[in-house]
């Protein structure tokens, strides 16, 4: 199936803003950069720390922040890795926007998959496939994402190009020479079985909650997954086992292989990282 990722959110956060949720954006406000533990009980959150500074009182933390997990709850760098998978768009016409308009979405696994174009921008999104890339930190062992959005701009590496123009060339022959724009990577939070976890954080006495484990196809279940964290919340309890904290499992991010979808070699950032433009 197919959904607007971008309207959905914003229909989330305009529903929620509307009942009364409190939003901080930005990076001085709204980037949690420490989870403050009581200095008596160090399982306990007390509150969060954010860019500027400043400590929000709490009792209780939710961290659901994808690919970026691990840097908030370091327990949990052995089970979630931050890995990314490269995308591009072929810009349309109006009228080949409107010929494509309900298509069914077109998945091979080999290669890739896309689906209908944004009727309002005329892109059509394609994804390669592939084993993926992590960003491992020498220090710790643990991919992290990227420390700016801009890292991860205009990159497509080649392997993932080739993939994307025989996939077009197979399904929509008319679009394959086409350039690729608004290329990216975009960053998963990846486990090893592909799971969820949503559940409590050992040994934090029930006050922090971890919403992580995406694997990049957690936006499917928009609109039931709240349902469980609601319950997990309510009841204090794991409803779905699955999803229950893994344990520090395989740190590396290369499990190729584990699940069927996952086809290649995962590659390190560094390998594919685009060298820095002169400066004049």
């Amino acid at each position: 199936g197919y959904a607007h990722s971008a309207n959905a959110l914003r229909a989330v956060y305009e529903a929620a803003a509307a009942r009364g949720v409190k939003f901080f954006l930005g990076e001085d406000i709204g980037k949690v950069t420490e989870l403050i533990y009581s200095p008596t009980n160090k399982k306990q959150v007390t509150g969060v720390r954010t860019g500027n500074g400043k400590i929000y009182p709490c009792k209780l933390a939710v961290v659901a922040i994808g690919a970026a997990a691990s840097t908030l709850v370091p327990e949990a760098g052995g089970q979630v890795v931050a890995k990314s998978w490269s995308l591009g768009h072929v810009k349309l016409t109006d009228e080949e926007t409107s010929m494509l308009r309900g298509i069914p979405v077109t998945y091979a696994r080999d290669l890739g998959f896309y689906f209908e174009p944004d009727p309002k921008t005329n892109l059509l999104k394609i994804c390669p496939m592939g084993g993926g890339y992590i960003n491992t930190d020498p220090k710790s062992g643990v991919s992290y994402p990227p420390a700016t959005l801009q890292e991860s701009e205009g990159v497509l590496p080649a392997e993932d190009e080739k993939r994307m123009r025989r996939l077009l060339r197979e399904s929509l022959p008319q679009f394959a020479d086409r350039p690729f724009v608004e290329k990216k990577l975009c960053w998963f939070a990846d486990t090893s079985d592909s799971e969820f976890i949503i559940d409590f954080v050992p040994e934090t006495e029930g006050s922090v909650v971890l919403c992580s484990g995406d694997s990049g196809h957690l936006f499917k279940m928009l609109p039931i997954v709240g349902d469980w964290v609601f319950t997990l919340l309510k009841e204090r309890k794991q409803g779905v086992d699955r999803w229950r904290w893994k344990g520090d499992k395989k740190k590396s991010g290369k499990w190729e292989g584990d699940v069927s979808w996952r086809l290649g070699e995962t590659r390190e950032f560094e390998e594919i990282r685009p060298a820095p433009a002169p400066k004049l």
